[in-house]
């Protein structure tokens, strides 16, 4: 599919992002983790794939919502944009670093281009909130699109800049961060697959998943067909 028919869809959608849900992820305690299979890819298979960067919000629902989309084979919850090396989830959800939660994206360019990816991005949250996705605030949760290389980077520049021609966002200032990838730590193993995991989460039931059904809702041509990886 072309750029320019991604950018036509782009238009056609609503960004509702804006939760006034007060729930708030509790740090102190580690919670349960439901015993739910999960096909999971080796390292071998995974190095076949292409990988991409992408800060929106809760690794949790970032996560669910690359995993629906056709063309990705995995993707891991996890921490990047900061200077500190190995971060952990206390440190990156209390602001003591310059991380940003972030997701890992295997993806197969055959099946699926980077700008398609890129528009799942921005068609999935809101970049106008800045440090803030939903009840989630703070600069661990700021809008960030990562780039390897140019040619990445031009994708993503072009994209916003087709964005606020179009005044996608009504005149709202797009926040989000263009930022040469460096490193990706992986987060803590019971935030893999969370959503997956935990359904009856409250902050899954009302925070998590209703984003993710927003998002296939406007985004039916990407997703996966059902029993796929």
């Amino acid at each position: 599919m072309s750029s320019i028919k991604f950018l036509l869809l782009a238009t056609s959608i609503l960004f509702t992002v804006g939760c006034q849900s007060k729930i708030k992820k509790t740090l102190q305690v580690i919670p349960e983790v439901e015993e739910v299979e999960t096909l999971k890819l080796t390292p071998q298979e995974l190095n076949k794939y292409e990988t991409a960067y992408f800060a929106s919000g809760c690794f949790w629902c970032v996560e669910a919502i690359f995993e629906s989309v056709k063309g990705v084979k995995e993707v891991v919850s996890g921490y990047s944009g900061g200077k500190e090396k190995n971060p952990t989830y206390e440190d990156v959800g209390y602001g003591k670093t310059t991380h940003a939660e972030t997701v890992e994206v295997y993806y197969d360019p055959k099946e699926i281009s980077f700008t398609a990816l890129v528009q799942v991005f921005f068609g999935s949250h809101d970049p106008t909130t800045l440090n803030q996705q939903g009840p989630d605030k703070g600069t661990q949760y700021r809008s960030i699109a990562f780039y390897k290389n140019d040619s990445e980077k031009k994708i993503i520049t072009s994209y916003i800049k087709a964005l606020k021609d179009q005044d996608v966002y009504d005149g709202e200032i797009i926040t989000t961060q263009v930022t040469k990838f460096s490193k990706f730590y992986k987060a803590e193993e019971y935030h893999q697959d969370y959503e997956k995991r935990n359904p009856n989460n409250s902050y899954i039931r009302n925070v998590s998943i209703p984003r993710l059904n927003r998002f296939k809702k406007n985004f039916k041509d990407f997703l996966k067909e059902k029993g796929s990886h």
